[in-house]
């Protein structure tokens, strides 16, 4: 099964894997981080980000911000130059969380159930052997997301998303 948008396959004793985690600050990966770290100009940015990568309520964290219209920061894997463009590219948005929470269980209903521990599998290994041991790179999923359009898991170059995980 292919690694969710948001992160982690992780349905441990948190409820982190098991639907919308409303109070998902308490269970954010950057919860011990210096919150310094993560308001940052330039290169300094990426680092931020890999904050995000495999957390288990990225897609909570990044509805929040889009929702409320943070300015500053890096919430959800976005920086607030990412989310301003998303922002303006989708101006018909009226809740990224009725969005987000519906696009992420369209990909679980289409994906099957989740699995616990999941998440230890190397993907990029069971990727290989599908393709015949060739290697292409880390899979690049993200949700797309049109005005109108029900979202849908979206590959690499396809412009129209929302990097959500």
């Amino acid at each position: 099964m292919p690694l969710p948008p948001w992160g982690s396959l992780d349905s441990g004793e948190d409820g982190a894997g098991m639907g919308w985690v409303t109070d998902w600050s308490a269970q954010a990966a950057c919860r011990t981080t210096d919150p310094d770290e993560l308001f940052v100009q330039g290169a300094a940015q990426n680092r931020a980000k890999a904050v995000c990568t495999g957390c288990p309520v990225r897609t909570e964290c990044l509805a929040d911000a889009l929702d409320n219209r943070v300015e500053f920061g890096v919430w959800g894997g976005m920086t607030e130059r990412e989310r301003r463009a998303l922002l303006r590219r989708r101006p018909l948005v009226t809740s990224w969380r009725r969005l987000l929470e519906t696009a992420r269980s369209e990909y679980e209903r289409s994906c099957g159930p989740l699995v616990a521990g999941a998440d230890e599998l190397d993907f990029e290994e069971m990727e290989a052997e599908d393709a015949g041991g060739v290697t292409a790179g880390p899979v690049d999923r993200r949700y797309a997301v049109d005005p109108g359009d029900r979202p849908y898991a979206a590959g690499p170059g396809d412009r129209r998303y929302a990097a959500v995980g």
